[in-house]
């Protein structure tokens, strides 16, 4: 078993994510599910299928929600399932946080959780052609 991971996300941000992730990796080596939230969505009906979508996924080590903006209507749908005993929330989605989590499939819940932050965290940087000419030349 493995912790799963539902991603929460405007559509379609999520479905981009996930295909890049899977083309940068070959494959998603975790459990996952993916929750477009588009515009006209119907809040309560919306909520309803995201936990019902968390407790499906759970195969016993829990799971980490991935959302992209706190605050909006997808991190709120996602704060919806923090009632959830094995369930992880993270906020601020972007592909440094999918590519470390799919590269640590086999930690626990609340190692995973850290790495989607700590891979989220540090792939956002400003690049500056001093210090990273090394990789700004070969652009």
């Amino acid at each position: 078993m493995s912790v799963a991971v539902l991603l929460i996300a405007h559509a379609p941000l999520g479905q981009a994510l996930l295909e890049v992730t899977r083309g940068t990796l070959g494959n998603i080596p975790v459990p996952h599910a993916l929750l477009d939230v588009v515009r006209d969505t119907e809040p309560g009906l919306i909520r309803r299928r995201a936990r019902d979508m968390a407790l499906s996924l759970d195969q016993g080590d829990g799971v980490l929600v991935l959302t992209d903006i706190y605050g909006s209507t997808p991190g709120n749908i996602a704060c919806a399932l923090q009632d959830l005993e094995q369930v992880r929330i993270v906020a601020g989605l972007n592909l440094p946080m999918m590519i470390r989590v799919m590269n640590y499939a086999q930690l626990s819940l609340d190692e995973l959780t850290d790495k989607a932050v700590s891979g989220g965290h540090d792939g956002v940087l400003m690049v500056d052609p001093i210090k990273n000419a090394e990789y700004c030349q070969h652009a």
